[in-house]
């Protein structure tokens, strides 16, 4: 099979033949028809990761996985209904399942957790072996290459979101800030319209192009950052909303200086979920974030259910998308493109 490879750090990926893999007896073999590409994986190849986790080469990138079901293994029972031909996304996340994590179905931050992408299989070849409880069956109308990113960029504020609204962060008396619409940025517009119960949603970023695809997906309206002080974008919101702080703010970027604009403009009693890191440290004043009891929500990726959730909503229409489709023998100039930050909404992979 065809794959792309990272076999030393630091440097652009290897595109060669290597052997189709086997399965163990309870995976499923899936043929990949689309993968898309995530500033992770740019993170990944550029050796970001190995500050956190030991992550041998060589590895094929890749983990927005969507495909075929080409073989199952003898242990798969019959109750889980796959079958060969069935259209399936990867479910991120492959728990040990014998953590109190993975016994509440949140297999994606069990200690032990395996990732597609970030070890000898990913997204970026012809097949990949997948447990089988870690694939989802999805309807047969959808397209794969835009399938493909709601297993990352399409779940990932999702998940978040809930968090905001469970935690009682979002109303229609509440303004919620989506700070950063890229890949993710894109996505977390249309969720917030879904899940808001009537929030306005104010996108900022520092792209103009970026903007307007937001305003095309559901923002109420949008506020451009390039060049201005946290109080200009005070005043914008003022203007836009009726006050200069966000009571929600969902930030898919997690660059430095965004956060501290951000974080400047959340409101007592507010809620910060943060899904991206572009930066990897954060520095803002404590004082407002306790006087103000302010909450801050780490979410990472999401689980079988938020991904289940996803997909449903996906069958139902209910999910644009802007996709940049690409070839295999591309995916070195699309990573260093992805690195540039000249990529708009999400580049997939198709084989």
């Amino acid at each position: 099979m065809k794959a792309a490879r990272i076999l030393e750090y630091r440097k652009p990926l290897v595109l060669e033949d290597i052997p189709i893999p086997d399965i163990e007896p309870d995976e499923v073999l899936v043929k990949v028809a689309a993968c898309g590409m995530c500033r992770s994986d740019v993170l990944l190849i550029d050796g970001f990761f190995q500050g956190y986790a030991e992550i041998p080469p060589p590895v094929i990138p890749g983990h927005e996985i969507t495909g075929t079901l080409d073989r199952i293994g003898s242990l798969v029972p019959k109750v889980a209904g796959l079958a060969e031909g069935d259209h399936v996304v990867v479910a991120p996340g492959w728990g040990d399942g014998v953590c109190r994590h993975c016994m509440v179905g949140d297999t994606h931050i069990c200690p032990n957790v395996r990732w597609p992408g970030f070890g000898p299989y990913g997204g970026f070849a012809e097949y990949i072996p997948v447990p089988a409880r870690y694939v989802i069956k999805v309807a047969k109308h959808l397209q794969f290459e835009q399938l493909a990113p709601l297993t990352d960029a399409g779940l990932t504020p999702y998940r978040a979101l809930k968090k905001i609204r469970d935690a009682g962060g979002l109303g229609p008396d509440r303004v919620i800030g989506v700070f950063g619409v890229g890949g993710l940025g894109s996505y977390a517009i249309q969720y917030a319209k879904l899940l808001g119960a009537g929030a306005p949603v104010v996108a900022v970023a520092r792209s103009e192009e970026k903007l307007q695809i937001a305003k095309k997906y559901g923002a109420d309206h949008i506020i451009a950052i390039a060049g201005k002080s946290s109080e200009d974008v005070g005043r914008e919101l003022k203007q836009a909303t009726g006050q200069d702080k966000f009571d929600a703010i969902m930030d898919c970027a997690g660059a430095t200086e965004m956060m501290q604009l951000a974080f400047s403009r959340l409101a007592i009693g507010g809620h910060y979920a943060d899904v991206g890191f572009i930066g990897d440290r954060i520095d803002v004043p404590l004082f407002p974030r306790v006087s103000g009891e302010q909450t801050f929500h780490g979410s990472f990726w999401g689980n079988n259910a938020d991904l289940s959730e996803v997909m449903a909503l996906a069958a139902a229409g209910k999910i644009q998308h802007t996709i940049k489709t690409i070839a295999f023998d591309t995916i070195n100039e699309n990573i260093d493109l992805m690195r540039e930050n000249r990529i708009v909404g999400r580049a997939v992979m198709t084989f």
